[in-house]
């Protein structure tokens, strides 16, 4: 997709999405194999399982950052919980040459001042840097199929997502959503029980 406006990109569609807690009985009685359980419901940096399992660092391409005076009806619920004025960040996320994942999140604009100062770091690298405790929660997952997700990661989708939050002393700091590309079955295998992908192939 051709995006040299600079501005952000349209929320996902989704196929269907789900709870967390539901997360692991899938539509039509199809079921998630165990490395894709760890990687869309862990409380894993998803960076840091990305950079482990290619074996290269992971670079964040910044999309955009900018306000939110309207929160889009795909944004998930949580964005709700957010005080106003609320930024909204995309990036996406390669290693070397391959583009593995799209991430959205939104901010309350003086978190965000506060908490990403370098705008090109992953996120949780920026939170993290002063070594105080964070938590995530994860709170649903969902399957999305967009032809500008498709175009960049190089397969086909669907592509499983996810989204959660991040905390700091029970208070929440962002909302996060995440979307990996296909490619990753190279490495975690295929990600539905008894479904093997056509063209889940490293480029």
């Amino acid at each position: 997709m051709n995006h040299a406006s600079g501005g952000l990109l349209p929320s996902p569609g989704f196929l269907w999405q789900a709870s967390a807690a539901d997360g692991l009985e899938l539509p039509g009685g199809r079921a998630l194999t165990g490395p894709w359980k760890l990687l869309l419901l862990g409380d894993g940096s998803p960076t840091r399982h990305l950079q482990l399992l290619t074996g290269l660092p992971v670079e964040v391409e910044l999309i955009a950052m900018a306000s939110e005076p309207v929160v889009s009806a795909a944004a998930p619920a949580e964005v709700a919980h957010l005080a106003d004025p609320l930024l909204r960040r995309q990036v996406w996320l390669t290693c070397g040459p391959q583009t593995l994942g799209w991430a959205e999140s939104w901010w309350n604009q003086a978190e965000a001042e506060a908490h990403l100062q370098d705008r090109r770091l992953p996120i949780w690298r920026s939170l993290s840097a002063g070594r105080t405790e964070l938590y995530r929660e994860v709170d649903g997952v969902a399957q999305v199929q967009e032809p500008w997700l498709e175009e960049r990661f190089g397969c086909q989708g669907p592509c499983w997502s996810r989204h959660y939050r991040f905390f700091r002393q029970g208070r929440e700091l962002t909302v996060i959503r995440e979307v990996f590309s296909p490619v990753l079955e190279h490495w975690l295998g295929p990600a539905e029980v008894g479904i093997v992908r056509e063209d889940s192939s490293i480029r």
